[in-house]
């Protein structure tokens, strides 16, 4: 009886995982429970055995495949009655490639495991068509979740038979969405590789990438990629818009007119993302469920910014990191947390949960939307953890590669909009947090210091807190702790 190996079901938040190693070939005799391959994700190394005693008949995947839950990656015969070596055979004889033991086989292509806590997803895009060719390992639909996109790729050479599930529709775990022929037409010639160069280079985009330039009717084949492998960044496609030619690319696409004729009116309609929806109705639980209240301070940031400027060049040249504001930032909410306990707190039920660890949603725009990544046990962190932690969410944000992992937890939230120019905001609190800081823009401004006036880099701070847990009293004097700290930075090296 011949039984399918399959990857095991994956760890939470885990999309996709690697072929390590291979302990057997095709051919060989197993037993029950012994290891035939080691399967990689990014925690942790997962162990499938023989599931009796039998020969390992064929390998569909082999070392270095990306393959997804409960993806067939082999196949045993059990009693060991079949797939015995033929005498005489060379290697390449014996064991097949897995485009050739699978040629012409029909695969369903399923949804991966969700995250916990994700019941559902939307088919956000399919960069292929039924009938295309392409290779393993391509990226052949992306879906999105509330808070993350999953890349689903090709699991060997071969085309789209049928595509079940269309861009938009909601779909569910392992849910089948497409079929696979295995095989066919899987690899096209060597001239058609060639002009296909740029499709290729496509194929390589962040869902990020993608997204905007389908948005600005943007060919990718007339970018230049800075990336690593040339490879098209966010910052490439931005800056071929600034560069003029993205009028003439949208109104070659079709997705807008360059320029209207006097007197028409267009609109256009787009429905909302999976992360708008979610994005709007947490912001409204934020707002019918808690006693939100905001209270404001000002920041002299000379001192951060002297600071900054004496020991930048010798803090970049050891740490391999620019000094921000936003390490400083944290640093002083960390020890502004441990100072007033009930803004590290939050409320479930009706009690009090009280934290005592430190855990920092950082706020983070992407195109898909604001982001909250959690930046983790801040308090065990040195100022240059900290602009490292935030650069790897940051960019991971950007290419739309933050998992679940990275989003969930956190107490209190940092957002930042003087990036965008704001000078005042009242931010709204990120559920089931109880309060949220907002930093902004710095910009000089006439301040009475000792009867004198001077001319001082500030920036206005806003605390907005959950009234039906911290007081008037915890608010004003953990932002007043937060200016203090930050008005005098050695405070936080010395720690008083």
């Amino acid at each position: 009886m011949s039984i399918e190996i399959k990857v095991p079901v994956l760890p939470e938040s885990v999309a996709d995982a690697t072929i390590a190693t291979w302990h057997v070939k095709p051919g060989d005799k197993v037993s029950r429970d012994q290891n035939l391959v080691d399967i990689e994700t990014d925690k942790v190394v997962l162990e499938v055995v023989a599931p009796a005693d039998g020969v390992l008949a064929d390998i569909l995947q082999e070392e270095g495949s990306t393959v997804l839950a409960e993806q067939v990656i082999a196949k045993l015969e059990e009693g060991g009655k079949a797939a015995a070596k033929p005498a005489g055979n060379d290697d390449k004889q014996q064991k097949p490639s897995s485009s050739e033991s699978a040629k012409g086989e029909s695969v369903e292509i399923k949804v991966p495991v969700l995250p916990e806590s994700v019941a559902d997803a939307t088919i956000a895009t399919w960069h292929v068509q039924p009938g295309e060719a392409v290779s393993r390992d391509q990226n052949l639909v992306d879906i999105e979740t509330d808070k993350v996109v999953l890349e689903v790729v090709a699991p060997a050479d071969g085309s789209l038979s049928e595509i079940l599930a269309q861009e938009g529709d909601t779909v569910t775990a392992e849910q089948v969405i497409a079929n696979f022929v295995a095989g066919a037409g899987a690899a096209p010639a060597k001239a058609e590789e060639a002009k296909n160069d740029a499709e290729e280079d496509s194929d390589a985009l962040s869902p990020s990438v993608r997204r905007l330039l389908a948005e600005k009717g943007v060919d990718a084949s007339k970018i230049k990629g800075t990336g690593k492998n040339g490879r098209i960044t966010k910052e490439d496609v931005e800056q071929f818009l600034k560069a003029g030619d993205a009028p003439a690319a949208k109104a070659q696409s079709g997705a807008a007119p360059a320029v209207a004729p006097l007197g028409e009116r267009t609109e256009k309609r787009v429905p909302m993302t999976r992360l708008r929806k979610t994005i709007a109705n947490r912001l409204l639980e934020a707002k019918n469920s808690t006693a939100m209240l905001t209270t404001f301070n000002e920041v002299n940031m000379k001192p951060i910014m002297d600071l900054r400027k004496q020991y930048q060049e010798v803090f970049e040249k050891r740490h391999g990191i620019r000094l921000g504001f936003m390490s400083f930032y944290v640093k002083a909410v960390t020890e502004a947390l441990k100072r007033f306990p009930e803004v590290n707190a939050s409320i479930d039920g009706d009690d009090i949960c009280y934290h005592n660890y430190f855990d920092i949603s950082i706020a983070v725009s992407t195109p898909r939307g604001l982001v909250t990544p959690v930046l983790r046990d801040s308090d065990q962190l040195s100022v240059a953890d900290v602009e490292k932690g935030i650069k790897d969410l940051a960019i991971k944000g950007r290419d739309g590669k933050l998992s679940m992992a990275d989003l969930q937890g956190g107490n209190f939230t940092i957002t930042n909009g003087g990036v965008f120019g704001s000078l005042m905001s009242t931010p709204i609190i990120n559920p089931p947090q109880s309060a949220i800081l907002g930093m902004h823009k710095i910009q000089d401004r006439p301040m009475a210091v000792n009867g004198k006036v001077e001319i001082l880099p500030m920036m206005y701070l806003a605390l907005s807190y959950d009234h039906r847990i911290i007081d008037g009293k915890e608010s004003v004097g953990f932002l007043v702790t937060v200016k203090e700290l930050l008005e005098d930075p050695t405070r936080l090296l010395l720690d008083i």
